[in-house]
């Protein structure tokens, strides 16, 4: 079975950083695109920041300057390392990666997510 599971969120006041951390386990062959998208209530699901196996990046514009995401592929792991946060940030956070499994009989192609974790800040 191939999952995501993501650590790090957590209450913090303005102006502080927070780092989380997303790791894939399971029958992987390899893992493309890599994401930690944002879903605040009431709203959608947004993406924050994007890299790909290549180290490419996006950022979403409200984060550029303040959050960096990176990968250690060696690992399968993505990190978001969060400062100067600010209040409009708080939302639950979700890891995502496009993630090509090996059973040992066949390749499949999976979208997979993360259980999400909370993510507040205080003014």
């Amino acid at each position: 079975q191939v999952q995501l599971v993501e650590s790090g969120g957590g209450l913090v006041q303005a102006g502080e950083s927070l780092r989380l951390s997303c790791a894939a386990s399971g029958s992987i062959f390899s893992i493309n695109a890599m994401d930690w998208y944002r879903q605040a209530p009431g709203k959608q699901r947004d993406l924050v920041a994007a890299i790909t196996s290549a180290g490419n990046t996006n950022y979403a514009h409200s984060v550029k300057g303040r959050f960096t995401i990176s990968r250690d592929n060696a690992k399968n792991t993505v990190d978001l390392q969060m400062n100067s946060l600010k209040p409009e940030d708080t939302a639950v956070y979700y890891c995502h990666a496009a993630v090509l499994s090996d059973s040992g009989k066949a390749y499949r192609y999976m979208e997979l997510w993360g259980q999400g974790t909370q993510v507040t800040v205080s003014s």
